[in-house]
């Protein structure tokens, strides 16, 4: 995978940078693994705007992602690899033996055709899903659970990966992306490699236009705003509007929301780092 750079024809191309795509072997998505997405424009039921800053963009279709991996000693053939417009990491469509079509998040390196499996009994390579148990200690993984059977929680967008690195009694301790470091059950299962299209982080949308086909509009600052709009608004001329805050008048950059008695907090052995 690599990125484009346009010759500034247009405004609009002189700092575009966009993926290539050479890895996608496939056009249309599978018709039975998607269904369509409503969206909302930021709007709840009663037609009332609750969440700003959304709204127009491209029509999208949901593709329906098994993140359990739970067909446990079914080989299935990796078909193709796709684009999918609601995350940044490449998918992938595998042909289960007896079947089954399953759409996963594609790692890095996987090539169509190779054959993957899950469960126990999976050899620790690319694309095999594993409880962390059966992983050898410093492997590289991403799609990791958080409680058994629950689903991939963890590492699941472009590029990321997170590492074993230890074991202790029944949990494993893993190294996140963030830094943080921190225990997991031994009985969770996790891919084996790193997600793909590790290039999408040097993308560069070039214009504003790109943002709203996906469906951002234009995010207005709290301190362009008036002080009756805003904390941080008002003032003579371009004030910096004090501490920075959010529009309910909350701490924002700095204010820990992390509650102080959060039940998880024991598995965490290092904090992200800031």
């Amino acid at each position: 995978m690599a990125v484009r750079k346009f010759k500034p024809t247009t405004p609009g191309q002189r700092h575009k940078i966009i993926g290539t795509f050479d890895d996608i072997t496939a056009q249309v998505p599978e018709k039975s693994l998607v269904y369509g997405k409503k969206s909302s424009g930021g709007r709840n039921n009663v037609g009332k705007m609750t969440m700003r800053y959304i709204g127009g963009g491209h029509k999208k279709v949901i593709r329906v992602v098994d993140f359990k991996r739970n067909k446990d000693g079914v080989p299935a053939v990796v078909k193709t690899i796709e684009y999918d417009p609601n995350r940044s990491a490449r998918i992938a469509l595998l042909y289960y033996a007896d079947g089954e079509k399953r759409y996963i998040i594609a790692p890095n390196g996987l090539q169509v055709g190779v054959t993957l499996l899950s469960g126990a009994d999976a050899a620790p390579e690319i694309g095999n899903t594993l409880p962390l148990q059966n992983i050898p200690v410093g492997t590289v993984i991403h799609n990791i659970e958080l409680r058994p059977g629950q689903g991939a929680a963890f590492v699941r967008s472009a590029g990321n990966f997170a590492q074993l690195t230890s074991r202790e009694g029944k949990y494993c301790v893993i190294k996140l992306p963030s830094g943080e470091v921190r225990q997991i059950l031994s009985t969770c299962k996790a891919t084996i490699g790193s997600v793909g299209n590790s290039d999408h982080a040097l993308e560069s949308s070039g214009k504003a236009g790109r943002s709203r086909w996906m469906g951002r509009r234009p995010r207005n600052r709290g301190v362009v705003m008036n002080p009756v709009d805003h904390p941080m608004g008002g003032g003579e001329g371009r004030a910096s509007g004090g501490h920075p805050r959010s529009r309910k008048g909350l701490y924002a950059k700095g204010l820990k929301t992390r509650a102080p008695k959060k039940q998880s907090s024991k598995y965490i052995i290092e904090r992200r780092k800031k």
